[in-house]
This record gives structure tokens, sequence and C-alpha cells, in this order.
């Protein structure tokens, strides 16, 4: 039976969701029956206000707590998208109620601590309901966990094997995380302080593959000189939610990469003395944050002072001059390479991030079969593939393409 929507975004009122919603309306508004929703009706109605031509856009009142309200919302629609981080807080009951009720649902969580409790009890769910819940289809992991995707099917019709082991350089990185990326981080530190196993769940790149664990991984977190690409590197802050999710990906899809894939992601600090020296400072830095967020002062002065207000974020004009570059580089088993460069023309935290959300869900419910993927907790990269990467070309600023992988 047909439903009265065909997309829900929840959470429209945030900073992150009212982007999502200029977006769907200004690229897709025309093409589908859509609805705005979440706790308060005043503040999504000026969401809407501010869209042209949009006073027919529905406003669907439910708490993100309430799990009858949410099960009655979900149900009139084929697809939900959720902006409510942080995940761990607020997203239990919406997901849950897609699960049951057999909802496709897309998100931006890059919480590995929450996704790893919720795979295994949304997994049987999901699967006896046919909903496809898909986590992380913001900057952390689509870039990441799709040009993996993309680069290996390259070196399948290029070489005929899969690449072995892959390798992801953060080459240009401008404009900041989300306000809700930085709130999920200190949601996960509250958590890994009162429950230690998210603490291992954080350092294990296999936490979200349940049942399998591949060889070792590179996990250093100083500075250091890549051979591949002659430059220096330093860690990268969103590597351990990316790693997890391309591992996932690869168990997902029958490990055509082989159980024994290795990947890793790092940021380029350039090449001779200076890029030394800043991938010192970059390592050093990353340590110095970790202790400091470690400490609970510190996290609610962030709380308190330093994290964007409700409603607050970048202007237009910031989030257009944001943009990143991210180079693979990864060889064969017998010693044979391959390199690719995705692209994304806006920040990633805010301008791209609402763009890949907004496709991912759009991809989910017109190109990918139900019977081709079935009910399940999937990753965009084993729901949706090359499927999602056209899509991000034809619409979102993404850009993938062949190249000879990382340089300094």
């Amino acid at each position: 039976m047909r439903k009265p929507f065909d997309l829900i975004l929840f959470g429209a009122s945030g900073f992150t969701g009212r982007l999502v919603a200029e977006y769907l309306h200004q690229r897709h508004g025309q093409e589908m029956n859509w609805a705005l929703a979440g706790r308060d009706v005043g503040r999504l109605s000026l969401v809407r206000d501010a869209l042209d031509h949009a006073d027919r856009v529905p406003l669907l009142a439910a708490d993100a707590s309430d799990g009858a309200a949410l099960k009655k919302l979900v149900q009139q629609a084929e697809v939900v998208i959720s902006t409510i981080g942080p995940y761990q807080q607020h997203g239990g009951p919406l997901v849950r109620a897609c699960a049951e009720a057999g909802i496709d649902y897309v998100d931006l969580c890059g919480e590995p601590g929450w996704m790893a409790q919720m795979i295994p009890q949304l997994e049987p769910v999901a699967q006896q309901s046919g909903a496809r819940i898909v986590f992380s289809c913001g900057f952390d992991s689509v870039p990441f966990d799709l040009g993996v995707v993309y680069l290996q099917d390259e070196a399948l019709q290029r070489l005929g094997v899969p690449l072995q082991r892959v390798r992801c350089r953060v080459r240009t990185l401008k404009g900041g995380p989300s306000g809700g990326t930085v709130a999920s981080l200190l949601a996960t530190l509250d958590q890994m302080r009162r429950d230690p196993a998210t603490a291992r769940t954080m350092a294990d790149p296999f936490a979200l593959t349940p049942g399998f664990t591949g060889p070792p991984q590179p996990d250093d977190d100083g500075p250091g000189f890549d051979e591949r690409s002659g430059a220096w590197t330093a860690p990268f802050i969103m590597a351990p939610i990316n790693t997890k999710n391309v591992h996932r990906t690869n168990a997902l899809r029958g490990h055509p990469w082989g159980t024994d894939f290795v990947y890793d992601e790092r940021m380029l600090a350039g090449t001779g003395q200076p890029g030394e020296m800043r991938a010192r400072r970059l390592a050093r830095q990353a340590r110095i944050q970790s202790a400091l967020l470690a400490f609970a002062p510190t996290r609610a002065m962030l709380r308190r002072f330093a994290l964007p207000k409700p409603g607050e974020g970048p202007s237009l004009q910031e989030r257009e001059a944001g943009h990143y570059e991210l180079q693979f580089e990864g060889e064969t088993a017998d010693g044979r390479s391959l390199g690719a460069t995705v692209t994304g023309d806006r920040d990633p935290g805010y301008g791209s991030t609402a763009r890949m959300v907004s496709e991912s869900a759009l991809c989910l419910m017109q190109e990918i079969d139900h019977i081709a993927t079935g009910g399940g907790v999937w990753t965009a990269g084993a729901a949706m593939g090359l499927a999602l990467v056209r899509r991000l070309q034809a619409h979102a600023g993404l850009a993938f393409s062949i190249g000879d992988g990382p340089e300094g």
C-alpha cells in the first residue's frame, strides 16, 4: 500500500536538519511527497516558512522519546531521515520504530559505541520486517566508505583482483565538523568513562562486524612518514568511525576484498622538514586534545561555551567556501597498485553532509530494490554502493576519479 509520504525528515528544526530540508526542497521537492517532523511544530513552521513555496509541506509532531508516537509517525513514510544526534541520547526510539515497522531509515550517526550496541538488537528485527537501516550517511562515513567501494570496483575491472591494502589520506579539509558531530564525540567520551567496554569498542576496527575479526590494522597515533605518498602524515580524528564502517561494508558484501583486507586513514602533512614538523605538531595536538577531553570539566566547558547553540552554524558563504579532498591508494597481494581521489565542493560537516544524507535516503528509496538488499542494518557502501556514487556526483557536488594515489 502506498504511504502518505515518500520521505519524513525528523529533527528538521536543528541547524543541520534545516540544511537538509533546504536541499530536499530545492533539489527534489517537486518529485516527491515529504514532511517535516519533530517535537515542536512551532519551530518546524519556522523552517518551512524559510523555504520558497513550501506551505504545503506537512508538519508532523512527535517527541523523540515517545515510542508510540514515533511508531505512528514512521508508518506514514517510505524512508525516514534522522538528524537528532547525539543518537545514543536521542536516536534509539526512532530507529527501533523504523526497524519494527519495516520502514527504511538513514542518519548521520558517527557514534561507534552506540552503533555496536544497536546492530545486534536491530538486525533480527529489521531482517524480519524488511527495514533497511543505514547509519553514518554524512561526512562520516560516506566519502570514505564509498571511496573504497569505488576504488575496489575499479581495481576489479582494471587489475582483475581486489586491493588487499588500501590507505586513505586526507589531503585537504576546509570546514570543521558540525556541532552535532562534536556533541556526539562528547557523549561518547562520557559513555567511555561510565563503561570501559565502549573504550574497547572505539579501539577495535572490527567492532561493527560481530563474529568477525580480521588481521591487525594500522593504529599508530603518532606522526609518520608514508613511503607510498612520500609525505609525512598525522592521525585523523574521524578514522575510528570510518575504518569500522569500511570493514563492515566488506563484511556485509561477503568479503569481496578478502578476509585479510587492511585499511587505514591519516592526514597528509606535507613533505620534507616542514611536513615532518607539521605532522609532529598535529599528533601532539591530538594527544593533548584527547587528554583534555578525558577530563569531565573540560567536556562541560565545551558544552557550555564552544558548541554551537541550537539553530546555530556557519554562514552560507562559509559553507560554500569549504571543501575537501581525499586520496586513496591501494595495492593487490602481488604488488600492483591503483589510486583514486574523492572531492567535495562544500564544507564537510554541514553543506556536504546535508546533501549526502538526502541523496542516501532517495537512493535507497528510488534505486535500491528491496529484494536485492533485504532488511537489516547496512552501511551506505554495502546497501547502495556505486548507485550512490552516481547520485552524489550528479547532485551533491562530490567527484570520484581514478588517479595515482596520494602525493606530498
